[in-house]
């Protein structure tokens, strides 16, 4: 096969010709010892664009939320979180491993958990019991299928949140699918929370990197926790460079990747062995069930693959992700071979 058309995931997004520009020519200096130009500028902006006071330009959305549990909590403490969230599933152990904090999972309605549930999961410390310190939230919700977390049920956490004086992590990796997919601004989201991680190489095309946004000190001392896990970048300009036309002019075309995922769930759910309710497709990520007398879900992927289309298996069945590096004629295909496999 010559070619592929690539489902596999919003990360497989290559950078574009502006941004390879962008990096040879970068002004860059030394980030650890504060002197890079074209960090700082990304930093400046991450942090204007979610209305927080200061940023941090870190490797991966994992470390970002590892660094704000880490910096948000204390050993022997206890966060909240929603039970198919990425923090907790997918980001191979870190709250455990670095923080050394226990996770309590709720179960929520496509990532929107019940504000009373949180409430009532609240612990006062005792010898028994540890102290409830963060409550980490998701939007969009990946394992959910990319569903956009309302606002109203955002702010009834933040109200739980604060009446115990309890901080907000809002991992953000896709807050600007968010904010495309509802037009609410990624300020407004952002202001539910204390902290925030959005991710540039998630749709947004940039080949490295996240920010990690928040209060000054509590950035100040992420930059010491980002030391302390290997993530101190040098001349990591170049990379920064990229980033900042992923936040000047990659977001909006986001629009364009949901527009692609809705027309691909409309057609697949169609069919006798997908189980999907093309209405839960609000951006760019399309889960669906797979069940069919003779062909496996394993089976149906190396089908695909053999026709050009490359897809995840997830715990929820298949997982496929309209990007920048598929346009419409990849969404006809792989609908094409779907017919053709499940015909």
């Amino acid at each position: 096969m010559d070619k592929f058309s690539d489902f596999r995931s919003d990360t497989v997004t290559k950078p574009t010709a502006e941004m390879r520009k962008a990096m040879a020519e970068a002004e860059v200096g030394d980030d650890v010892l504060g002197d890079d130009p074209t960090v700082n500028k990304l930093e400046e902006l991450a942090a204007a664009v979610t209305g927080k006071e200061a940023a941090l330009f870190v490797p991966s959305g994992t470390m970002g939320n590892s660094i704000a549990v880490k910096c948000w909590t204390q050993e022997l403490d206890e966060v909240i979180i929603e039970a198919r969230s990425h923090i907790y599933n997918m980001e191979s152990t870190h709250m455990t491993f670095i923080s050394r904090v226990t996770p309590r999972p709720l179960a929520s309605k496509r990532g929107a958990m019940d504000p009373e549930e949180i409430e009532k999961n609240i612990k006062i410390p005792s010898v028994h019991l540890p102290r409830t310190s963060l409550i980490c939230v998701e939007n969009t919700h990946n394992n959910w299928g990319g569903a956009v977390v309302p606002l109203a049920n955002l702010k009834a956490v933040k109200k739980v949140a604060d009446r115990h004086e309890i901080k907000i992590h809002f991992d953000g990796a896709r807050i600007f699918n968010a904010s495309i997919a509802s037009g609410i601004p990624v300020k407004e989201y952002a202001a539910v929370a204390d902290s925030l991680m959005f991710c540039l190489s998630k749709g947004l095309a940039a080949p490295v990197g996240s920010m990690l946004v928040g209060p000054g000190d509590f950035i100040n001392y992420g930059r010491r926790v980002r030391k302390a896990l290997g993530g101190g970048m040098r001349q990591a300009g170049i990379l920064a460079a990229a980033g900042i036309i992923a936040i000047t002019k990659m977001a909006d075309r986001l629009k364009e990747d949901h527009i692609k995922a809705k027309r691909l769930a409309k057609s697949i759910s169609e069919l006798q062995a997908v189980k999907l309710d093309p209405d839960d497709v609000e951006t760019d990520i399309v889960i669906f069930g797979f069940k069919h007398p003779e062909i496996s879900v394993s089976d149906f992927l190396d089908r695909l693959k053999s026709k050009g289309i490359l897809a995840l298996t997830v715990p929820q069945g298949i997982r496929m992700v309209t990007n920048k590096e598929v346009d419409d004629c990849d969404v006809e295909r792989a609908i094409a071979a779907f017919q053709e496999i499940l015909s």
